[in-house]
């Protein structure tokens, strides 16, 4: 793998990154296990094979050596981006050309989102990540010191990166999201590997979650990533199955008018597969798209008027009642989810929303559930959305 300059090395050793292979369950040096070269099926807990994601599959060679090809999850012609994940110390055979070659395991990365970040939070490797975008509602005490102390740094937002920042902690990894705003060209020079990150592309939540594992094969923690996410999928399914039957499937609708647009998302995308197994039915439902819609107000009204159920999640500065949520657009009471409070809420200043829903759908499917059909879950505590009342919403932890 091609490194940085030597002053990029020295600068490193300055700021005494801690590795994140401390933690590790799976040792992978040479020296302290044989166990992680060897073929896949000698250790199928460490086995990845993506079950629900569809943005990367896994081949494996001999001596645990994995060809990962990423690609779109929405686009079937799109392109396919090729890594070859190599034990450190091995000195692959059968790669093709157009693979670039990853030692593994990394043990210093940095994020460029929030759903990249939940992945490393999931697996308790907040120690690899040495740098991130943004800290705009970040709630994570681990990342917070680490910022603090200078472990982990901001390197600027997307289309403006600091580039000497990046260098001066000589990440192994960058991951980014190619498809967003850009800025890439520059890092590219630098000559540290930028690698796809395609997990909010997906269009299931079990999906989306399921990009876990691919964090585990760049940290060498696959068998924990494996676990993590088989519990992710056993109380999703549990949860999704109790709702399979319900006698009334409630309607919903989602979203906020924003500069004079409404901004939603197709039938087919993840938020959609989400209402459909919390037991209700999406209002753009028959959509065929998977990813974002904007509408005006009277699609919207249109359609959505007469819906049980509004889902909001916003960034509100104070307390939101349903008199906060008129005094924003007084045509927001004719809906009749605002006249009999059927507006399920979250407020992103108060809720980890994105460092952990995506790797929590579970949770979010009983929030859900909750809301749709408290019934069936009537001892439930919510932790990111609840009914709006005229009452400061909580946090349960």
């Amino acid at each position: 793998m091609i490194r940085i300059s030597a002053i990029g090395i020295a600068l490193l050793c300055a700021l005494c990154v801690t590795s994140c292979s401390s933690k590790s369950k799976q040792t992978s040096t040479a020296s302290s296990s044989e166990k992680s070269h060897l073929p896949v099926a000698a250790d199928t807990a460490a086995a990845i094979v993506p079950l629900y994601a569809k943005g990367y599959t896994v081949k494996y060679l001999p001596d645990h050596v994995r060809l990962v090809d990423i690609h779109d999850p929405q686009k079937e012609n799109g392109n396919t981006f090729h890594y070859a994940l190599v034990p450190k110390g091995i000195k692959p055979a059968g790669v093709p050309d157009d693979y670039t070659v990853i030692e593994t395991p990394v043990e210093h990365v940095m994020c460029m989102t929030s759903l990249q970040l939940s992945n490393f939070i999931r697996l308790d490797a907040c120690d690899c990540v040495v740098g991130i975008t943004s800290t705009r509602h970040l709630f994570n005490k681990e990342m917070n010191d680490r910022l603090k102390s200078g472990e982990t740094v901001k390197i600027g937002i997307e289309g403006n990166f600091d580039n000497e920042v990046i260098m001066s902690m000589n990440p192994d990894v960058i991951f980014i999201s190619p498809f967003k705003r850009g800025g890439y060209d520059a890092m590219r020079e630098i000559g540290i590997p930028l690698v796809p990150h395609l997990g909010y592309k997906e269009m299931t939540p079990l999906g989306q979650a399921e990009w876990i594992k691919f964090i585990g094969m760049f940290i060498g923690r696959e068998v924990e990533a494996n676990e993590k996410f088989a519990a992710i999928e056993k109380r999703y399914n549990e949860l999704k199955e109790l709702a399979a039957n319900v006698k009334k499937r409630p309607v919903v609708f989602s979203g906020e008018i924003r500069g004079g647009n409404w901004y939603a998302v197709g039938g087919k995308s993840f938020l959609a597969e989400l209402f459909r197994d919390a037991g209700a039915d999406y209002f753009l439902k028959d959509d065929p798209r998977s990813g974002g819609v904007t509408l005006d107000f009277e699609t919207v009204y249109s359609q959505a008027e007469s819906a049980d159920y509004w889902r909001i999640v916003n960034s509100y500065d104070g307390t939101f009642t349903y008199d906060a949520l008129k005094s924003l657009d007084p045509r927001y009471a004719d809906f009749r989810a605002f006249r009999e409070k059927g507006v399920v809420y979250c407020n992103m200043r108060e809720k980890p929303f994105y460092e952990s829903m995506p790797m929590q759908p579970e949770i979010v499917l009983e929030d859900l559930i909750h809301a749709f059909h408290p019934d069936l879950l009537p001892d439930y505590k919510p932790t990111y959305y609840e009914l709006l009342n005229d009452k400061k919403t909580r946090y349960f932890r």
